[in-house]
């Protein structure tokens, strides 16, 4: 039911909403600003090579970010009126999107995985048993959210904020999602820096090993900083768990660093997980027949009919 108040004790709260606003504001303008620096990238690396899983995750990723990003800054915009249903519509579509990037994004690092040990056969199984027993967890995790939770919009001296309520064991439900997707990122971590180590060390007597190295440097970086996107995203999602007040300023704080975060991990970092690896082979085309395994076991066509 929608609450309507001038009463003057809810200006921290407002304050509060506020605040936390122009964090997701920021979150928009930066996954756009990203989107239009990177499209030429984009056009020559993804739109003009044929298409792939990859393909089409990258694009699903890539623009899913920015409808992402736009759905919660619509949420805590203070100047629109969402209505009851309509702040609980636009949460329940953006905890959805949130479930299906995150899987998304693992199969594109069960696929670099796959590549870096070399198509192992039980390395995939082990790979998707993990990934399966997770998203399932999350989806449950979502449903039952979407069942039981509850939405309101706030009508506070004239601003407009959506409310959500939910069960508590339906937080503890979500918490266990968290540890759950904890283990799994330092899991495929873990397994990224066993095989790499263990390819540089035997390709260090090979003079034609470079070029493989070169790679799976390449690949280690993007992991290495998409997962310490993940630390600083749970960090802040610890902090806001233990939290005292939700509607405090500092609790705002906490929780619009965690949305902006976030975001990156996901829309910013996410799809560099491709572009990156796609980008270095543009780079060094006379070595892309050799180094199929490694990006993703497909060929990247380079034109070389431009002139240079």
């Amino acid at each position: 039911m929608t609450i309507v108040s001038n009463d003057p004790t809810w200006w921290p709260t407002i304050n509060a909403y506020r605040f936390s606003s122009y964090f997701t504001a920021a979150a928009f303008v930066g996954v756009t600003y990203d989107w239009a620096l990177t499209f030429g990238q984009e056009v020559e690396l993804i739109w003009r090579q044929r298409w792939s899983l990859m393909t089409v995750l990258y694009l699903s990723v890539r623009y899913l970010g920015i409808l992402y990003a736009a759905l919660y800054m619509l949420i805590n915009l203070q100047i629109i009126s969402l209505t009851d249903t309509g702040c609980w519509t636009v949460n329940v579509v953006w905890i959805w999107m949130g479930v299906v990037v995150f899987a998304m994004l693992w199969v594109i690092i069960i696929t670099r995985l796959h590549a870096m040990y070399q198509g192992s056969r039980k390395i995939l199984i082990f790979l998707i048993v993990t990934f399966l027993a997770v998203n399932i967890f999350d989806g449950v995790d979502a449903m039952m959210i979407t069942i039981h939770g509850s939405g309101e919009e706030l009508i506070l001296s004239g601003t407009h904020q959506c409310s959500f309520g939910y069960a508590e064991d339906i937080l503890l439900l979500n918490s266990v999602a968290w540890v759950l997707s904890i283990v799994w990122e330092v899991l495929a971590l873990c397994l990224a820096v066993w095989i790499a180590v263990k390819h540089f060390y035997e390709l260090r007597q090979h003079s034609a090993g470079g070029i493989i190295r070169d790679c799976f440097v390449v690949l280690m970086k993007t992991h290495m900083v998409y997962f310490a996107s993940f630390v600083v995203v749970s960090c802040f999602e610890l902090i806001i768990e233990f939290s005292p007040t939700a509607y405090s300023l500092e609790a705002q704080l906490y929780y619009g660093f965690l949305q902006v975060f976030s975001v990156v991990q996901m829309f910013v970092l996410g799809p560099r997980l491709i572009l990156s690896v796609r980008e270095y082979l543009v780079a060094d085309s006379d070595t892309v027949t050799g180094m199929v395994s490694i990006v993703f076991q497909e060929r990247v066509h380079i034109s070389t009919s431009s002139s240079v």
